[in-house]
């Protein structure tokens, strides 16, 4: 077994600390390193995990002797900066999503990275889901196509609200306009999805709404899109009093593909009949088992399925063009349905 690699995470919120409890005995990863902005975060940190370093300083984080990797979990509009700082050092980078609020300045990053050749990818959670590999089997371009052809796809999402309770101490970033929301934050994980099946996206017309505080996220968004000449329905919103929903329906001339809470629960349809995958078929836990799999891999140089920067900025395009393109509503209650 080779040396574990040394991994310093930069951002103590929801995701790095998750990120970090996640790495703890893992024989691939060390946890040594770890900063936030937050002096109460640092301190708290120290308390629970004695063997970590945790400086005053981030930049005194990434000169650390030895090392590898770092795993970006800040705030999007920090992203870009700490991955070319990063790179700079000859550092393997893992960063969560959104790849940046800022198209142009992450397609300058990207050709930072190219340039360099430096190691890469974006934190989309579905990646290595049973439910990804499904998709591509049955619509993906080296797919016989054993449902015929696609014929639309939809997504609907639901929020109780926004953010969400275990979300409330990642900061306020995430309930506002200029980095956060449900888009970015959510609906970004089935775009790449989508697009790593079908290809590049097209958004044809979206409709926002917005609360009445000039400075808070969408509450809701229907839009349509197109991909490989496929519909794409999309209809989010957040309404107040309904629990959590995300589900993703693929259908088909001969079939049907529906994904829900987060694709650990797959049902197909062939014909009239419908089955449902085992828990045995979907092992969820083993998804998240992968990312640290593919991760060691993309530190190793070898192949994985995370997504890559260009990946990662393909999506955040589309979520940008979601989010500027059409009729925007304003309204004072987050359970107002978006206006047709």
């Amino acid at each position: 077994m080779p040396e574990p690699y040394a991994i310093g995470i930069i951002g103590l919120g929801v995701m790095g600390q998750r990120m970090l409890d996640r790495l703890q005995g893992h024989p691939r990863f060390q946890p040594l390193y770890a900063w936030d902005p937050d002096p109460e975060t640092r301190a708290a940190i120290r308390a629970r995990h004695s063997h970590l370093h945790v400086p005053d300083e981030p930049e005194r984080l990434l000169t650390q002797p030895g090392l590898r990797g770092v795993y970006i979990a800040s705030p999007p509009q920090s992203h870009l900066g700490w991955a070319e700082r990063a790179f700079a050092l000859g550092l393997t980078v893992l960063c969560e999503k959104p790849l940046a609020v800022d198209a142009e300045a992450a397609a300058r990053t990207l050709q930072v990275l190219r340039q360099g050749q430096h190691r890469a990818a974006v934190n989309f959670s579905l990646a290595s889901s049973s439910g990804l590999a499904q998709l591509q089997s049955c619509f993906g371009a080296a797919s016989r196509h054993p449902m015929g052809e696609l014929q639309s796809v939809q997504l609907t999402l639901r929020f109780a609200e926004w953010p969400r309770p275990w979300q409330k101490n990642a900061g306020v970033w995430l309930s506002g306009r200029a980095e956060g929301g449900f888009s970015r934050e959510v609906l970004s994980h089935f775009i790449f999805v989508l697009q790593r099946v079908l290809g590049a996206a097209e958004v044809v017309h979206s409709e926002l709404l917005y609360p009445s505080d000039p400075a808070a996220a969408e509450i809701g968004l229907r839009a349509r899109l197109f991909a490989a000449g496929v519909p794409i329905d999309i209809d989010a919103a957040v309404l107040g009093q309904e629990s959590d929903v995300n589900e993703m329906r693929w259908r088909a001339r001969g079939g049907e593909i529906c994904l829900s809470d987060w694709f650990r629960r797959i049902r197909l349809r062939k014909d009239e009949d419908w089955r449902e995958l085992s828990e045995r078929d979907l092992r969820p836990d083993l998804a998240e088992a992968d990312l640290l799999e593919h991760w060691g891999a993309l530190l190793d140089g070898r192949s994985h399925a995370l997504p890559g920067f260009a990946e990662a900025l393909a999506v955040q395009q589309t979520i940008e063009a979601l989010l500027q393109e059409g009729r925007r509503t304003a309204h004072g209650r987050a359970g107002a349905e978006v206006q047709e």
